[in-house]
């Protein structure tokens, strides 16, 4: 009607929205100055700052909490970046009362061990942390952390590997999950290797994770007993089904079996985490190069986790050399000489054939080990 369009429409109704807003603060037409300071200080965009003004009371001038706020969190480390993320979420941080509210929490997560980049991240990615009571929520959820893992050192590893816990109270929310586990016959210390290195399993629904461990069972054939179950449930709960089938397709295009996959799963369950484009290329080398078979690389599925690059082929290169050389009254097979830990491989079959093959050392010093 007054050809505006449909984004002329919106910026016009927020324009408007804004002047009512700014009317509405004051009595004594006083206007909010929220919008223009999130603009300023953060980068908001004009709709965003409109949007997250119209959530909190409004600024007027003179008032420099919000100032205060900004700086208290620039001091922890903070960017803008990542200070505009806690704001979006949550306007009325910028009204919150420093020393009662925000020093209070970050100082315990400080006390934990949290510091440096390790603060900020954990902070800025945790979302309603700060909003959160620190002895209603905060802290009876770490302190429950903290009996399960033994001491601070592990919930703070935990809490980098996964700053969601802090949106949780961990003590309702993982307690269920934790003893669905138990039941099923795992032991307390898998649970909290587990728990160590994927807390967001734990956060999950109990009926997520029921679904998780019956598919290790049944697609998998993994026993709860085995030492690569919760290995198996991990796997799953980081892949989508279409994720995984699509891996499952890409062995099955060279030529692998359904019992071939299952051998290399029970076996080693995290070797259906890595890319696609890496399964692709490990398989084309192993199966086309090497000539392996599938049945011998599903019984050596570490094969699959090491790096084709950096690890595998300047070793290869190197066992061509000695079984070509004949400096060795027995070259082991290639599988022995990839697996072996780097100290190992440097004592065995470079330093010791240094001087006899010194194109062997300044080969594997070229390729940047």
């Amino acid at each position: 009607m007054f050809g505006l369009g449909k984004n002329g429409g919106k910026r016009h109704f927020l324009s408007l929205y804004c002047i009512k807003l700014e009317l509405f603060c004051s009595s004594t037409a006083t206007p909010n100055l929220m919008p223009g300071f999130l603009v300023k200080s953060l980068g908001f965009s004009t709709e965003k700052a409109i949007s997250a003004s119209s959530k909190v009371t409004c600024l007027k001038s003179g008032n420099n909490k919000p100032n205060l706020v900004l700086n208290f969190f620039k001091q922890i480390g903070l960017d803008n970046n990542q200070i505009k993320i806690l704001v979006s979420a949550s306007p009325r941080l910028l009204f919150a009362d420093i020393g009662k509210t925000l020093e209070p929490k970050v100082k315990f997560l400080q006390e934990i061990g949290l510091s440096g980049s390790d603060l900020v991240r954990v902070i800025s990615k945790s979302g309603p942390f700060l909003r959160t009571g620190l002895d209603t929520g905060i802290r009876p959820s770490l302190e429950y952390l903290r009996k399960l893992l033994g001491n601070d050192e592990n919930v703070a590893k935990a809490l980098k590997r996964s700053p969601a816990l802090l949106r949780h109270r961990l003590d309702r929310v993982m307690a269920p999950n934790i003893l669905f586990l138990l039941n099923h016959g795992c032991s307390s210390l898998a649970i909290k290797k587990l728990i160590l290195r994927n807390p967001r399993i734990f956060i999950q629904k109990l009926e997520w994770l029921e679904d998780k461990v019956l598919r290790v069972e049944k697609d998998f054939c993994i026993r709860s007993n085995s030492g690569m179950f919760l290995y198996g449930v991990e796997m799953l709960s980081s892949l989508s089904k279409s994720s995984l089938e699509m891996k499952l397709g890409i062995f099955r295009s060279f030529g692998w079996s359904d019992s071939d996959i299952i051998t290399m799963v029970q076996r080693l369950p995290l070797c259906l985490t890595v890319s696609e484009v890496k399964l692709r290329n490990v398989l084309k080398f192993f199966m086309g190069e090497l000539g392996c078979g599938s049945s011998y690389v599903a019984c050596h599925p570490t094969l699959i986790m090491f790096s084709l690059e950096k690890r595998v082929l300047p070793r290869i290169k190197i066992w061509e050399l000695l079984k070509e050389k004949q400096v060795m009254e027995r070259v082991p097979c290639f599988y022995t000489v990839i697996k072996c830990s780097e100290r190992e491989f440097l004592e065995k079959y470079i330093l010791l054939l240094r001087e006899e093959m010194p194109e062997i050392y300044e080969f594997y010093i070229r390729s940047g080990k």
